[in-house]
């Protein structure tokens, strides 16, 4: 077995733009706010630039900010993580098991009274991951490869099951326990449009990217000279997509605070719960630190444009539903940030007890 690499500082895989994330985030939401209120006519404008309702502005954001991640994706040790049986499943039950049915109980138990945004949050549950959660994971140093597995898994399973559930959690389960009962109606198109604009773009880009780059130039050149100049674009295309979420909902997080507040509640707890058990899963199955975090992020990452997109089409663009759609990412972004420093001083503390996979430098 290849011996593993020595650990890095934290202080070495992180830049110094990357350790004043939190700042630039705050700042991001303040601008988004900013726009969205005192600027005449900007988040109408902004909403109405879109195409078979997917918002150009935001769709642009994230493909700037998924392609720079992607491009670092090692392809070729792409079998290493689809051989990992321990992970592929445990991702798969806390996806698509626990994931959905801990939001359905968080939402009846605190939005016993407000069945509009329970079942807003119901259908957050269900959208998983497919974006941001490959930003949070590398900046937790969480594996590269994993991450880019995981997440084309979520996509397959999301585009057959999404529906399904939806109509279970909204439906059958309510029944069977004597509570209100809501429907869905979404197409497979809204489901597979999604995967395909925000993982199908950048992912074909990065593998082209990489197998051109060090094809024609060499794998040192690539990793070396190339990557080097497109990984920024990850975060400004974070940021970029914070403030235009930011500047279109500003006018009912102003509005609605107690609202806000009331669905916030819920979607604190998932998070947290979310990640800590994907956490607790990999270091009980003695997964690498690499791995173990991965598995943590991508269960509790949600994938907020195809939550939103479906909310506002069944149920309309000013209902309750997509209000909780829209305070998702609102929530998810500030806390799944936190939980990426979390992540990495649990790393400079339980980094001895992981196996250590080799891994290529950051």
């Amino acid at each position: 077995m290849t011996a593993p690499e020595a650990p890095q500082p934290e202080a070495a895989r992180l830049s110094t733009t990357d350790r004043y994330l939190p700042v630039w985030i705050g700042v991001a939401m303040i601008a988004g706010l900013a726009l969205g209120r005192l600027v005449p006519g900007f988040d109408s404008a902004v909403g109405a630039v879109e195409i078979d309702g997917v918002s150009l502005p935001i769709a642009l954001g994230l493909l700037v900010m998924m392609y720079p991640v992607l491009a670092k994706v090692r392809f070729d040790r792409i079998d290493s993580v689809t051989s990992d049986r321990r992970l592929l499943i445990a991702s798969l039950m806390l996806n698509w098991v626990l994931g959905p049915l801990l939001m359905f109980a968080l939402a009846w138990l605190m939005l016993p009274d407000l069945p509009e945004y329970r079942t807003g949050l119901i259908i957050v549950g269900l959208a998983r991951c497919i974006a941001m959660v490959i930003i949070w994971n590398d900046l937790a140093c969480g594996d590269r490869e994993a991450a880019a597995v995981l997440v084309a898994i979520n996509s397959i399973f999301q585009v057959v099951m999404f529906a399904v559930l939806g109509w279970f959690y909204l439906s059958v389960l309510p029944g069977w326990l004597g509570l209100d009962q809501a429907t869905l109606d979404v197409s497979p198109w809204t489901i597979a449009k999604s995967v395909l604009i925000f993982l199908g773009i950048p992912l074909v880009a990065g593998f082209l990217s990489r197998f051109l780059g060090e094809r024609v130039r060499g794998r040192e050149w690539y990793e070396e000279r190339f990557l080097p100049k497109v990984g920024p674009w990850a975060l400004y295309g974070l940021l970029f997509t914070i403030v235009i979420l930011f500047s279109l909902q500003g006018d009912q997080i102003i509005d609605r605070p107690l609202d806000v507040a009331r669905i916030a509640l819920p979607l604190l707890a998932y998070f947290a719960l979310m990640w800590g058990g994907g956490f607790a899963v990999g270091i009980a199955l003695r997964m690498s630190y690499e791995r173990t975090t991965t598995l943590a992020f991508t269960a509790a990452g949600n994938n907020f444009e195809l939550a939103i997109a479906v909310a506002i089409g069944t149920f309309g663009a000013t209902s309750g539903q997509a209000l909780a759609g829209v305070v998702g990412p609102l929530i998810e972004v500030p806390v799944l940030v936190g939980l990426v420093y979390v992540s990495l001083a649990l790393r400079s503390r339980l980094r001895t007890k992981f196996e250590s996979p080799t891994r290529a430098n950051y």
